[in-house]
């Protein structure tokens, strides 16, 4: 016997629920025939279901066939109909027990479930207790009201109202339709009812779209191939999504997912399986009408076979034989990641005795291998891992043993015995990646190389995953982005966490990753956390994670780091100036013809010279100079590094840069603007021109790029002053002593007036300074191979013996003003001597020992510097430098005033003549000679000193040539002086002379007593 069940729809004349309009009602029925009277049971039974006249059966179809066993049936579907029970939604034919009643139903059956929020007071008694007669009339009332609306679909099966709830008043409705229904049809029927009640409708059908799913299980290999058929095109587009874990996903074009859609289909193909697939598969149309929603969707699962990526390793990781006829047992270890397939394992193994699994979880396999310790080709085992379709993947690992009489590196801490010339390898823990630690060939043991870490912190380790996958389809490229920005900045902003190669160099390959896929940041929110966690990663406490400890890289961390966060800001719609701690970035929209652009950065001005640029983009890195790669080690960076980018893309363009910089320029330092170059990976002068020292902080250059300034370790040199110095205060040496020898010889001959006592008496004076000054800067010409301490001392030997040597010029002058002008006052000798001592070494003395007090007790950098073992000039009115210039200025004006008043009145002799003895008239005049002769040497020597002093050697061939004239007088001074006091002077001539030939054989102390004898007088 058969068992078949039937469908009919019943066709009203009028409708059900109100007695207007048309409607139809659903009925099944169950009945047990021969098997031979089935094909025509449907012509036999039609008019049997109805009695009355305002009813008719339209549709009457066998939807079950049942064939009876004992116990149990085998039913099947007719054609175009589904089984409705779980379990058998996949088979043909499905095995029942004998007193169940199963159910197909039809392949465009519909499924619905409402949500009708209701508007106002009038249903708010449906909300109260069940059995209450309020909630009974309202179900009522609200129940008509719907049957009246949806019972008028073709093919109307059921309709209940599962419950009302708050939020207003919600009805939760399902709806059932046996048949095809009209999608239209629906809607308006549905648009209808919100009018009626004034509410707004959400409605979830199922079986108006038939998704079609590849054959389970899906291979590694396959790129499967999902599809969304729909009874009828619905005007809106697809929504595919995968749920993972309660994370619902959409999926969008990618690098390993295909979306296409045609009016009635869609289809998602996957060009790369990974675990990332696996899931529950949805695709779904969502159609809105005024206070309508309405969202057809189906789903199903996709089980994927997948194969593992593999770590195999051994333990020990270098297994040491004490003899050739030891065996080893050795650990063979194969994990893989979390996964759900289960996979057949099987080993193999060459050049060793045996290898038998040992151990299975579902991450950790194991085997122990059985080695012997005579040399015959290295032991390798292998782990095959094979998935449900068969497909392999393995891993192999080379056992290394260490031989009798093999060096190795003995066991360290956690480190085991390592093999010369292999890498000893550990898992990092709490985090990915592993450590390695090399033994190296030495002399005469081996030995360890430092540890080299590549641990990364495994919240970052996430997020550097996610970055990878953020373009491959599932979800879309922009919210990926969004939230990966935002947990980097997360990860990034406890620098601890983050403080090793590793971790940055992972935090850097987030950027780059994301600057190779995304377009456009438009949103303020990503924006901000793109910009957060870049500054992050240049904070000063990690400034020693930058540089990688062992090896070097084809590119750097900081270029990459440079490249993609340019990429990254040119993406970024900037409205306004983002100011991070570490980064700031502005923005300028220049539209008009031939305009400057203006932005500011941490303080460094651009100025952007162009036609019509667009969008202008500059940001400023902090810290991001100190990273950059560097060929020329005389150079170092004095600026942050600014790059500036615009819209347009035009030829001609000119930028100005002015940088405040880092550390103050030293005098004769040269300054190079410089732009990153990425062909070259260095800093390029290439299009880039310094302002030169008078603007020093001012860069001009012809490109966009990444700039920065560049300053030289050491000043300027130039050729030959050096041996010119040299020379020239060796000769002032042998001329001063020459000098002093000659004085003492001729004392007693020249020495004859008051005038001409005090004269002798300054040039002695004036060549003793000059000379221990000479001495000094002979000392301490190469300031490096001297200490600080007697660098400081013979600075301040120099600049008491300089300005010693000025106020000796000053008395000279100031004896000369004063017989000049007051004719009939004589000082006694006395006098004139003792207040020479004190302008000649009490003023400079204490100009010397305030200088030194004021300046923090003579430090370096404050005092002098020690690196020219001189006073420090910092500036116009700034440094110690102008505790010398000041003084000596006011003398040499002080000494060409006197000698203006001097030559007049002596220009006015014939009025003095008769007052004044022609000896003294004498001496005066020899006076004025040695005034007149000695201030220009000194005072032009400084005057080119000042000019030295106020001009630098970056400004080109007129500050070299100042520097040599300024040496050639400096250095000769003292010959200079033996010149015009010595050679120059008659007297002095006519007297050394007589000295030579009267007594050429007088033993030298003759000359000291006649010179001690002049001075009692």
């Amino acid at each position: 016997m058969w068992t078949i069940t039937l469908l009919y729809i019943l066709g009203l004349t009028l409708c059900q629920a109100s007695g207007q309009g048309a409607s139809t009602q659903m009925y099944y029925v169950r009945l047990t025939i021969e098997s031979s009277a089935i094909p025509n049971i449907t012509e036999r039974l039609g008019e049997t279901f109805v009695n009355e006249t305002s009813l008719q059966v339209d549709n009457l179809t066998v939807t079950t066939v049942c064939q009876s066993d004992a116990g149990s049936r085998e039913c099947s579907c007719s054609s175009n109909f589904r089984w409705s029970e779980e379990g058998c939604d996949l088979q043909e034919k499905c095995t029942f027990p004998k007193d169940h009643t199963p159910m197909c139903v039809h392949s465009d059956a519909v499924a619905i479930n409402g949500f009708l929020r209701l508007e106002g007071t009038t249903y708010h008694n449906c909300l109260k207790p069940e059995d209450s007669a309020e909630y009974k009339a309202c179900h009522k009332d609200m129940f008509v009201k719907m049957k009246t609306v949806y019972s008028t679909l073709p093919g109307f099966d059921t309709l209940s109202i599962t419950r009302y709830r708050v939020g207003s008043v919600i009805v939760e409705f399902a709806l059932t339709v046996a048949q095809k229904i009209g999608q239209k049809d629906l809607v308006d029927k549905s648009d209808q009812l919100t009018r009626n009640v004034n509410a707004s409708l959400d409605l979830e059908s199922s079986g108006v779209i038939k998704l079609t799913m590849p054959a389970s299980p899906v291979c590694f290999t396959d790129q499967p191939l999902l599809s969304c058929q729909l009874q009828e095109p619905l005007g809106v587009l697809p929504v595919w999504q995968l749920s993972q874990d309660r994370r619902v996903t959409e999926i969008f074009n990618g690098t390993e997912a295909l979306v296409s859609t045609e009016p009635k289909n869609t289809t998602v193909q996957l060009l790369k399986i990974s675990e990332l697939w696996e899931g529950v598969y949805s695709c779904a149309y969502h159609q809105k009408k005024n206070d309508l929603t309405i969202s057809h969707q189906a789903s199903a699962l996709m089980d994927l076979a997948l194969l593992p990526d593999i770590l195999i390793s051994t333990e020990p990781g270098f297994p040491k034989c004490d003899s050739p006829e030891e065996v080893l047992s050795v650990k063979v270890i194969c994990e893989i990641g979390k996964n759900t397939e289960n996979y057949t394992v099987t080993w193999a193994h060459e050049h060793l005795f045996n290898a038998v699994p040992s151990e299975e979880t579902k991450k950790t396999f194991t085997a122990n291998a059985i080695v012997t310790c005579t040399e015959s080709g290295v032991p390798t085992v292998t782990c095959n891992f094979a998935n449900r379709c068969n497909e392999t993947r393995s891993a192999t690992v080379d056992i290394n043993i260490i031989y009798e009489g093999e060096k190795f590196c003995p066991a360290e801490g956690d480190w085991g015995n390592t093999k010369v010339g292999f890498k000893g390898r550990l898992k990092c823990k709490g985090a990915t990646g592993q450590r390695t630690r090399k033994c190296t060939t030495g002399d005469p043991e081996p030995f360890w190389e430092p540890e080299v870490s590549s641990c990364v912190n495994q919240d970052l380790n996430d997020v550097l995953k996610n970055a990878e996958n953020s373009d491959i389809g599932l979800g879309s490229l922009d919210e990926n982005a969004a939230d990966v920005f935002s947990q980097l900045d997360q990860v990034t902003n406890n620098s601890q966490k983050i403080n090793s190669y590793a971790n940055l160099n992972a935090s850097v390959q987030v950027l780059l990753s994301l600057s190779n896929k995304i377009n456009s940041i438009n949103n303020d929110t990503t924006a901000d956390d793109f910009f957060d966690s870049s500054s992050n990663l240049l904070e000063e406490s990690l400034k020693d994670s930058w540089i990688k400890k062992s090896g070097q890289e084809n590119i750097s961390l900081a270029e990459r780091y440079l490249s993609s966060v340019e990429k990254l800001i040119d993406a970024t719609n900037v409205t306004q100036l983002k100011k991070k701690k570490n980064i700031e970035v502005m923005a300028t929209n220049c539209t008009k013809q031939n305009t400057k652009c203006y932005n500011k950065v941490f303080n460094v001005s651009v100025i952007l010279k162009s036609s019509n640029p667009g969008k202008v983009k500059s940001a400023g890195f902090k810290e991001l100079e100190k990273y950059l790669p560097q060929k020329d080690n005389t150079l170092e960076p004095n600026s942050i590094v600014v790059s500036t980018t615009m819209e347009n893309k035009i030829s001609s363009v000119e930028v100005e840069i002015r940088f405040p910089l880092l550390r103050k320029r030293p005098p004769h330092v040269l300054m190079k603007c410089v732009a990153w170059d990425n062909a070259t990976r260095d800093w390029s002068e290439d299009g880039c021109k310094w302002s030169g020292a008078s603007d020093e902080g001012l860069c001009t250059c012809k490109h966009l790029s990444s700039f920065a300034i560049l300053m030289q370790r050491y000043p300027l040199k130039i050729d030959g002053l050096h041996q010119v110095t040299q020379v020239g205060l060796a000769v002032s040496v042998v001329s001063l002593v020459t000098c002093l020898i000659i004085e003492v010889l001729v004392w007693s001959s020249v020495v004859k007036t008051n005038t001409l006592y005090l004269r002798h008496t300054a040039h002695i004076n004036i060549s003793l300074c000059l000379l221990v000054a000479d001495c000094c800067f002979l000392a301490s010409m190469d300031p490096e191979s001297v200490s600080e301490l007697w660098c400081r001392i013979f600075v301040v030997l120099k600049h008491f013996c300089f300005l010693s040597m000025f106020f000796w010029m000053l008395c000279l002058s100031g004896m000369l003003l004063h017989q000049a002008v007051f004719l009939f006052h004589n000082v006694s000798k006395r006098t004139y001597l003792r207040l020479s001592m004190f302008l000649g070494y009490v003023c400079p003395l204490l100009i010397v020992v305030i200088t030194f007090l004021v300046y923090d007790g003579g430090i370096e950098g404050e005092y002098f510097s020690k690196e020219s073992c001189w006073l420090l000039y910092e500036g116009l009115m700034k440094g110690s430098i102008h505790t010398f210039v000041i003084p000596v200025g006011i003398i040499v004006f002080v000494n060409v005033l006197s000698m203006m008043v001097v030559i007049m009145k002596l220009l006015d002799h014939p009025k003095n003549a008769e007052r004044t003895n022609e000896s003294e008239k004498k001496a005066a005049v020899t006076v004025m000679r040695s005034v007149i002769l000695l201030t220009p040497i000194f005072g032009v020597t400084w005057v080119f000193g000042f000019a030295v002093m106020l001009m630098d050697l970056t400004s080109g061939p007129i500050a070299i040539t100042v520097n040599y004239l300024f040496t050639l007088l400096n250095a000769f001074q003292g010959f200079f002086i033996l010149l015009t006091t010595c050679v120059m002077d008659k007297s002095t001539r006519e007297a050394l002379g007589k000295r030579l030939k009267t007594n050429a054989s007088a033993p030298t102390s003759s000359s000291t007593t006649k010179l001690q004898s002049t001075w009692k007088k």
